[in-house]
């Protein structure tokens, strides 16, 4: 019997399909979501801060526990952040409710991101229909 899989809400480079295929991972449907309380940072890499005045976008796909804790080890070892999961609710942008992971760095020292890497959350933001004003505020962080 195959593995369970959970929901996860994706928002940073990691809503990318190829950056999931880069670490074997195939996320299946992707769903564009929304995620109030939150405001997005990349300094350098994509983060979320908790705020009662912003949203941030981006989807929900399903993996197995193996493939998160796969992917978010290179985080850690690779690019050097520690994200831990915590349980959100999105909406999807059909309205539905979700609930799913959201991974979080608590202790992210900040720094210019690197341009490359924000293309890399700019191409999905885009692809997904975001709202331009959000597409505005990634696209903020290039440097």
């Amino acid at each position: 019997m195959p593995p369970p899989k959970v929901w996860v809400f994706f928002y940073g480079s990691y809503m990318n399909p190829d950056v999931l295929h880069g670490v074997d991972i195939d996320p299946g449907k992707l769903e564009p979501a929304r995620l109030a309380g939150f405001d997005i940072v990349i300094e350098p890499r994509a983060n979320l801060v908790r705020s009662n005045q912003h949203a941030v976008y981006g989807v929900c796909a399903q993996a197995t526990h193996e493939e998160l804790d796969r992917l978010y080890a290179h985080a850690r070892n690779v690019l050097g952040e520690v994200y831990l999961p915590e349980p959100v609710l999105v909406d999807l942008l059909d309205g539905t409710l979700r609930p799913a992971l959201c991974y979080l760095c608590p202790e992210m020292a900040p720094r210019p991101a690197e341009a490359d890497y924000v293309e890399r959350i700019l191409g999905p933001a885009e692809k997904f229909g975001f709202p331009l004003w959000y597409v505005e505020r990634i696209r903020g962080f290039k440097p």
